[in-house]
C-alpha cells in the first residue's frame, strides 16, 4: 500500500510538472518563436499605442466609418461577456431587433440590407463584415468624408480576403482595417 501511494504522489507529480508547466511553456515558446503576431492577439498598433486585434469586432457608430455586425456580447464587443443571445428564428425580441436595425440602416443607406449588418455573430466579436455589407455602406463613407465613390469601392476591394479554401464561407473585410485605411487616405474631420 504504501508503495502504491508513493507511485501515485510521483506520477501526480510527474504529469502535473510535464503537462502543467513543461509543456505549456514550450508551446508558448514555440508560438513566440514562430507566430509573434498571432500569438499576442494580432494586436494592431500606431505610434506605439494598441488600437485594437485584427481579430476581436470593435463598434463604429460615426456615418464616416464601416460599420461593423451588431454585438451580443455583453454591452456591445465585451470579450468577457462572449456569447450569443440564443433567440430563436421565431423569437419576437430577436425579429424586433432585426427589425430596428432594419430600419436604422435604411436612414442612412439604401437598398436591400445585408442580412450581417442587422444580425449579430455567435461570439458577438466578429472582426468582419461581407464584402455585400461593405459595399453597402460605401455610398454613405464617400458622402461623409467628401470621397469619390470609386476610391473608396477601390479601398474595399484591396481590404477584401477570399474564401477560406476557396469555397468555405464568403469573401470578407476586416472593419477595422478598413476603417484605418479609410483614415490614412483621408482623414475625417467633418466637414464635407
Amino acid at each position: 500500500m504504501k508503495k502504491n501511494l508513493i507511485t501515485a504522489i510521483l506520477m501526480t507529480a510527474v504529469t502535473t510538472a510535464l503537462l502543467g508547466l513543461i509543456y505549456p511553456l514550450a508551446i508558448t515558446a514555440l508560438a513566440q518563436m514562430f507566430f509573434p503576431d498571432k500569438a499576442n492577439g494580432q494586436i494592431i498598433l500606431r505610434d506605439g499605442k494598441a488600437i485594437g486585434s485584427r481579430i476581436i469586432g470593435q463598434r463604429f457608430t460615426g456615418p464616416e466609418y464601416f460599420h461593423s455586425r451588431p454585438s451580443a456580447a455583453g454591452n456591445g464587443y465585451d470579450a468577457a461577456n462572449s456569447n450569443a443571445s440564443n433567440l430563436g428564428p421565431t423569437n419576437r425580441k430577436l425579429l424586433n431587433n432585426v427589425e430596428s436595425r432594419v430600419r436604422s440602416e435604411r436612414q442612412t443607406d439604401k437598398g436591400n440590407v445585408p442580412i450581417d449588418l442587422v444580425t449579430s455573430s455567435a461570439s458577438g466579436l466578429d472582426p468582419d463584415i461581407t464584402q455585400a455589407s461593405a459595399y453597402y455602406q460605401v455610398e454613405r463613407v464617400a458622402r461623409e468624408r467628401g470621397i469619390d465613390e470609386d476610391v473608396v469601392r477601390r479601398l474595399v476591394e484591396q481590404h477584401t480576403q477570399d474564401r477560406d479554401l476557396s469555397f468555405v464561407g464568403e469573401a470578407r473585410v476586416n472593419v477595422l482595417e478598413l476603417n484605418l485605411a479609410l483614415d490614412q487616405l483621408r482623414p475625417y474631420t467633418g466637414a464635407k
